[in-house]
């Protein structure tokens, strides 16, 4: 997955190891062989995505591509969407929403934020394996400005 010649770094915001790993799996199984950052918690996401100060400077030459949970222990996913996408730096970032929360209204707020893509994880462990693969296939493809 390359960005204009650039390659793209992963952002993977995710508590869950099990998901963890298994998204990292399933990328890597559709042949995506980006760089995968990951996170466990949204204040050292930000961190690193928004820089400690939140300027967004830090990633003003970046080309990274955020999976997020929505479920994290010390913020929601949809405060980090909210900040990435409001912030002049990060806003084109693409942010693909990885959660088991499948609210109707839930899902309408993060597309009204800014987020390009919603995955509800399955519980079920083939049908999630198929979502994470197919959105490999979907990165292999994604041109991100």
């Amino acid at each position: 997955m390359k960005a204009v010649g650039k390659e793209v770094t992963i952002v993977m915001v995710e508590d869950d190891e099990g998901h963890a790993r298994l998204i990292e799996k399933n990328v890597r199984r559709a042949g995506v062989n980006n760089e995968i950052i990951p996170f466990t918690n949204g204040t050292e996401a930000l961190d690193f995505i928004l820089g400690k100060d939140r300027s967004g400077t830090v990633s003003m030459d970046r080309y990274l591509l955020i999976l997020l949970d929505l479920n994290l222990p010390d913020m929601s996913g949809t405060d980090i969407l909210e900040k990435v996408k409001s912030n002049p730096h990060t806003r084109r970032l693409p942010v693909v929403i990885l959660t088991t929360t499948d609210d109707e209204r839930e899902i309408q707020r993060c597309y009204d934020l800014g987020a390009n893509v919603y995955i509800t994880k399955p519980v079920d462990y083939d049908n999630f394996a198929n979502a994470i693969r197919q959105l490999g296939l979907f990165f292999s493809v994604m041109q991100i400005p």
